[in-house]
């Protein structure tokens, strides 16, 4: 506990409400961090509604909702999580343990939230956004629309439809590992042709990363 207090940079008055911040589901159904996670999602909500807001001031409503879109989800919560090495703090059933359930995003992004959940409780908002906001800047160096906002599928379609009428497609070219953990590899294709592939832990990761290759050879004149 001192060590992710240490982490944190706050010591909790009640060693209660951060044991429960830090039991998931699977531990015990009565005793849980679920409420907590409840909590943290509006509290983490409104502080970065309120740091965006506050470092925009010219940024229109549809780009602030699109940044606080790339920061307030589950990868990024858990990207944060990952920072703080918050997974070997974690209560979790034995299967859950064994299924990889330290490093799973949704778990990971569900203690994050129920952390920031049981700040809020003890020490207010103030604590949570002085806390929340040193870790999405040192992780997010330069947040701006374009280091957050990249769809690059959106992207390479727009720029396909005008320059070759065409719409690209994306293919499963392999997946390995076991369930619980698989890579995917994706493969991006123009009438028939492969244009990029990249290995993802999701299929749309993969794409992505192969829409980022596309884009790249196009820029650089090889398609």
């Amino acid at each position: 506990m001192e060590k992710l207090e240490k982490k944190l940079g706050y010591k909790f008055r009640d060693i209660s409400v951060l044991e429960r911040a830090l039991t998931h589901k699977s531990s015990t159904k009565a005793f849980n961090n679920e409420r907590l996670e409840f909590l943290g999602d509006a509290v983490m909500d409104l502080v970065v509604a309120k740091y965006l807001f506050d470092k925009f001031k010219g940024c229109p409503e549809g780009d602030l909702s699109k940044l606080r879109a790339a920061l307030v989800n589950e990868k990024s919560f858990a990207t944060l999580a990952r920072k703080i090495n918050l997974g070997d703090f974690l209560y979790i059933s034995l299967a859950e343990d064994n299924n990889n359930g330290r490093h799973k995003d949704s778990i990971l992004s569900d203690a994050f939230e129920a952390l920031m959940g049981a700040i809020f409780l003890e020490s207010g908002l103030d604590e949570v956004e002085k806390i929340s906001i040193s870790l999405f800047e040192k992780e997010y160096k330069n947040i701006s629309l374009d280091a957050l906002v990249k769809d690059y599928k959106t992207t390479l379609q727009e720029i396909t439809q005008a320059k070759f009428a065409l719409i690209p497609e994306y293919k499963l070219i392999s997946s390995k590992g076991p369930d619980h953990n698989k890579n995917f590899e994706m493969g991006v294709f123009l009438n028939g042709i492969e244009y990029g592939k990249a290995i993802g832990r999701s299929k749309k990761e993969g794409e992505q990363k192969a829409a980022k290759i596309a884009i790249e050879k196009i820029k650089k004149g090889k398609i």
